[in-house]
Formats: structure tokens, sequence, C-alpha cells
């Protein structure tokens, strides 16, 4: 019997994620329709810590960069570094965009890791969710990093 440790589990995992999300979809430049109601999903609500940048970097930050969405779209969270703000939508195919993203500018030696956190947020451009995986994509279907809920 083959065992996977969990490292290579969540890579499987990855990779099962990353061909599903190669099917076709909106051009990369398709932006989502604006509206004024609440948003629901599965990534509404629950607290998601960063795991991976990538498929496989793990970060040393001060903080665990981590966000939350509210009902009403807005984000708030961290980057590692600093706190951070902004709007989300949810749209046709799993995408998702970022919008407005803010952040506090404290001196932190691990900036530059912080801005890849943010980034990957403003890059988002699709989503999976495998359990209690949350998983982005890029408009060219890289992953571009995976997330975890928080019990």
């Amino acid at each position: 019997m083959i065992e996977l440790r969990p490292a290579g589990l969540f890579l499987l995992l990855l990779t099962t994620l990353l061909l599903g999300a190669c099917g076709g979809g909106p051009a990369p430049d398709a932006r989502l329709p604006a509206d004024d109601d609440d948003v629901a999903g599965p990534v509404v609500g629950p607290r998601w810590n960063l795991l991976l940048v990538g498929t496989d970097e793990r970060l040393s930050m001060p903080e665990t960069p981590h966000f939350t969405v509210s009902g009403d779209g807005r984000v708030s969270g961290s980057d590692g570094c600093n706190r951070l703000t902004g709007q989300v939508q949810f749209g046709a195919g799993k995408r998702v965009e970022f919008s407005e993203l803010a952040t506090t500018r404290r001196a932190c030696p691990e900036a530059d890791d912080a801005q890849r956190v943010t980034d990957m947020l403003e890059n988002a451009y699709r989503y999976l969710i495998d359990h209690d995986r949350l998983v982005f994509f890029g408009p060219d279907q890289r992953v571009l990093g995976g997330w975890r809920r928080a019990d």
C-alpha cells in the first residue's frame, strides 16, 4: 500500500485541481459583473490561513498570512506583516476577483514576502476548494498558492 504524507497529498490535490481548472472559461481580461447583492459560498465566513505560495513554498512570517470574507464581500486579514482590507467578487466557473486591496505599511523584514501574499490575492482569477483547502489560480491557470480553512 502506498502511504502519502500530508505534503505529498497536498501536491497530489493541487495537481488534480490544476487539471480540473484547465477547462475553458471567460477570457482572462473578462470582468465580473458588479452587483450590490451579498456574496455567498464556501469561501465566505471562515478564516483562511496561508499554506503555500505556488505549489510548494512555505513562508516564515511574523504572523500567519490570513484573510476572511464577510457576507457583503469585504476582505480583511493580514499579509503576514500588515493588516489588509479590500473587496472580493465571485462569479460563474469559480471566478474570483479581489479589488481595492490596501495594507498598512509597517516596517517588516519580510516585506517582500508580504507583498507576494498581497500579489497572490490581486492576481487570483479562479479558485477551487477541496475540503479545508482553497487554491487560487492565475489567468494563465498557474497555481498562485494554497490556503487552509482555520478551525
